[in-house]
């Protein structure tokens, strides 16, 4: 076996990324027959009936089947009725109409990690904010069965909820296509230095989900899918290439949703809302990212004590001329090197999908030669801005 063929198998590059292969992918098929509890299938989307999985009692076997959607079936299942009662749904949406109220009379502006700033009514960390504002209302919606099924079916127990509101104007312009959180936030060079074996993890440490808090037509330009791209394992490499986006864009599809109608989806799906065309409809969702328990290291580390106890050992090293690899490996031992999770409010993405993480700070530092009491101001003040 030739090294190029190892090297090809463990990681990937955008020289891997092939529409052909890509095309194959995406134009199977949806057969209703392989998913016995499924009720539909609207444009090669699964459709679940929610009442229906409410009365049975084989909640192993749907969510087997829900883990087969994600995985190699279309990657997004839509649960009509996901939540029954609609008082529960208006009442957040009345928490997160308040909470965009003052939001804009603070004068804060929410940007947006693929829209324009500004388009979108955005409420980053919902969650948090709706619980403090009216826990009843919060308690009461986040009860929902469906949500705890289709979490548990992907995650297992232990799972983390957080909730971001979206709401798109009349008008508001669709997002460019991606794939999500972890590795779709990264640049592509960032992403090409993960092994592949991690692009194939990626997916299957966080759930997307979508709850519609109004009708939505497809005016209004509900999220554009489209169906199997999850399995296309260059896909994170492969969603920021002309070709790419513009087979999304001739090939997605659509469905509109109901007030209380769920979709959820693989992260690797290739996606993006819509278009809202539609001359009085203000699309609320409250948009879901559901993680995995196993997310975190199994000590707490406090690393910006670490990162500024060793920055004047490498300024000493780099002005004796240590190579920069040298450095490199300790900034990684030491600082943080992702900048998630974080408070979107106060420390926006401002100029691309991340913040800064703490050990880019520290690159910054160094390549500027800081002096250690400004990298420490910088650190805390960072720590500052992650907090709620």
């Amino acid at each position: 076996m030739s090294f190029t063929s190892v090297h090809r198998r463990a990681w990937l590059s955008e020289q891997d990324c092939d529409l052909d292969v890509f095309r194959a992918v995406a134009e199977r098929t949806t057969d209703l027959a392989d998913y016995p509890y499924a009720a539909a299938v609207e444009r090669n989307v699964l459709v679940y009936d929610s009442a229906r999985l409410r009365r049975s009692e084989d909640r192993p076997e749907i969510q087997a089947e829900l883990v087969r959607a994600f995985t190699d079936g279309p990657g997004i299942v839509v649960f009509r009725g996901a939540f029954p009662d609609p008082e529960v749904v208006d009442r957040v949406s009345e928490v997160f109409g308040a909470l965009i109220a003052e939001q804009r009379a603070s004068g804060a502006s929410a940007g947006d990690h693929f829209a324009k700033p500004g388009a979108n009514d955005r409420v980053w960390n919902a969650l948090e904010k709706a619980a403090l504002y009216d826990p009843e209302a919060f308690s009461d919606y986040y009860a929902n069965d469906v949500l705890a099924l289709v979490s548990a079916a992907w995650l297992g127990p232990g799972y983390q909820v957080t909730s971001q509101v979206n709401v798109v104007n009349p008008g508001g312009a669709a997002q460019t296509v991606h794939r999500d959180y972890h590795l779709g936030f990264l640049s592509n060079e960032a992403a090409a230095a993960y092994p592949a074996h991690v692009h194939r993890l990626s997916p299957v440490l966080t759930l997307q989900g979508a709850v519609a808090h109004c009708d939505m037509p497809v005016e209004s330009g509900p999220t554009m899918y489209l169906p199997y791209s999850q399995t296309y394992e260059p896909g994170y490499l492969a969603w920021r290439l002309p070709e790419f986006q513009a087979y999304f864009e001739a090939h997605h599809v659509q469905l509109p949703l109901t007030k209380g109608d769920a979709a959820f989806f693989n992260p690797a799906l290739f996606h993006a809302a819509g278009t809202n065309r539609s001359a009085d409809i203000r699309r609320m969702a409250n948009l879901l990212q559901v993680s995995s328990a196993f997310g975190r290291a199994m000590e707490t580390v406090d690393r910006e004590a670490v990162a500024n106890a060793v920055f004047p050992v490498l300024l000493k090293r780099r002005a004796e001329g240590v190579g920069e690899a040298w450095l490199e490996h300790v900034i990684a031992a030491s600082a943080e090197g992702y900048p998630f999770p974080t408070n979107l409010d106060s420390d926006p993405p401002v100029a691309g999908l991340a913040p800064p993480a703490q050990a880019d700070v520290v690159r910054r530092a160094l390549r500027e030669t800081w002096a250690p009491e400004v990298l420490r101001d910088e650190l805390r003040a960072g720590a500052e801005r992650r907090q709620s």
